[in-house]
C-alpha cells in the first residue's frame, strides 16, 4: 500500500489556521494509519512526506515539515511497537538534499530497524518518480560500463534492483489511496504502480482528516477490483483450457493455481462457481458435475 497524503494545508487554510497546524495534524494521522495497517496486516506501507517540488516552497514551510520528519523518525525507532511489530524502516528519495540533522534520524532509525523484515515502512522524501528512473538508469549505465553487467542482462529484475529501496522488499504496489480529492498520482512511485495492476482509491477528506473508515473502504474497493480481476482472467484460462479439449476439474484448477496464484482451496471453488454458471451442455457445465479436488 502506498498514500500520497494531500491538504494539509487546505485542511488548515478552511480554518483559518497556519500550514504548520495542518501539517502537526496530518504526521498525527499518519502515525493513526501506520496502526491500522498492523491491525489488517499490510506488510509494506509507503508514505509520500516530501516531493522533490516541495524544495520549492517557502523556507519557513520547509523547516516546519523537516522538524515534524526528523521528530517523527525518531519517536518511531524509539517506540517499542516499532521493535515488537519487526517495522524496518527507510527513506526513499535524495535524502542527501536533506538538513543534516534530519539525515541523522533517518540513518539512525533505519539502523535500528535494518534486521526486521514483518513490516515495512518507506518514507518517500526528497521523492521524485522520474528522478528514482533517472537514478536507476544512471546506475545499470555505471554497471554495464564496468563490466559488471551485460547489455542483455538489462531486465525488469535488474531496474527493480536499482530503484531506492534495492529491489527489496517486492517493489510493486498494489494500491494508492490519495486524500484530499486530486485525481493525480503527483509522480509517485511511477515503476511501482504501473504495469502492475495497481488500484488507485481517491477520497475528498484532506489527510488530518482521514479516518479508519476511508482507510477500511480503500482496502475493500481493492479487494473488490482483485476479484473482479481474478475472475476476468479465470474465465480467460477456462476459454483457452476448454479450446485445448481441457475440461476436468482438476486440471482447470491447477492452471488457476499456477497462473492467478491461487490457493488450492481457493481455485477449486473458483472453477466450481464458474462452471456452476456456464451454459448447459459445455466442457465447463460438465466439470461442475465432478468430484471436487483431493487436498
Amino acid at each position: 500500500m502506498a498514500i500520497i497524503q494531500d491538504g494539509n494545508r487546505r485542511w488548515a487554510r478552511r480554518l483559518g489556521e497556519s500550514a504548520r497546524l495542518g501539517h502537526e495534524r496530518g504526521a498525527e494521522t499518519t502515525e493513526k494509519v501506520l496502526d491500522w495497517c498492523l491491525e489488517v496486516g499490510v506488510r509494506q506501507l509507503t508514505i509520500y512526506t516530501f516531493s522533490t517540488e516541495n524544495f520549492s516552497r517557502p523556507t519557513w514551510e520547509q523547516d516546519v515539515i523537516f522538524d515534524l520528519i526528523a521528530r517523527k523518525f525518531r519517536k518511531v525507532r524509539e517506540s517499542p511497537r516499532t521493535h515488537a511489530n519487526r517495522v524496518r524502516i527507510r527513506a526513499l528519495g535524495e535524502v542527501h538534499l536533506l538538513p543534516p540533522d534530519v539525515v541523522e534520524e533517518i540513518r539512525a532509525a533505519e539502523k535500528a530497524t535494518a534486521g526486521y523484515d514483518d513490516l515495512y515502512l518507506n518514507v518517500a522524501v526528497a521523492y521524485g518518480g522520474r528522478r528514482e528512473l533517472v537514478e536507476a538508469a544512471r546506475r545499470l549505465a555505471r554497471e554495464v560500463k564496468a563490466k559488471r553487467l551485460k547489455p542483455s542482462e538489462v531486465d525488469e529484475d535488474a531496474v527493480r534492483r536499482c530503484l531506492y529501496n534495492n529491489g527489496h522488499p517486492k517493489a510493486e504496489v498494489d494500491l494508492i489511496i490519495r486524500t484530499g480529492g486530486m485525481e493525480r498520482t503527483s509522480n509517485f512511485l511511477p515503476w511501482q504502480s504501473c504495469g502492475n495492476e495497481c488500484a488507485i482509491y481517491i477520497c475528498a477528506p484532506y489527510w488530518p482528516d482521514f479516518r479508519k473508515i476511508d482507510f477500511l473502504r480503500a482496502i475493500r474497493t481493492y479487494q473488490q477490483r482483485e476479484r473482479e480481476h481474478i475472475s476476468r482472467e479465470m474465465h480467460r484460462i477456462l476459454e483457452m483450457a476448454q479450446a485445448g479439449g481441457v475440461s476436468d476439474r482438476e486440471e482447470l484448477a491447477r492452471l488457476a493455481q499456477r497462473l492467478l496464484g491461487l490457493s488450492p482451496a481457493e481455485a477449486e471453488a473458483m472453477v466450481k462457481r464458474l462452471a456452476v454458471a456456464a451454459p448447459a451442455r459445455t466442457p465447463l457445465a460438465a466439470a461442475a458435475k465432478l468430484p471436487s479436488i483431493k487436498q
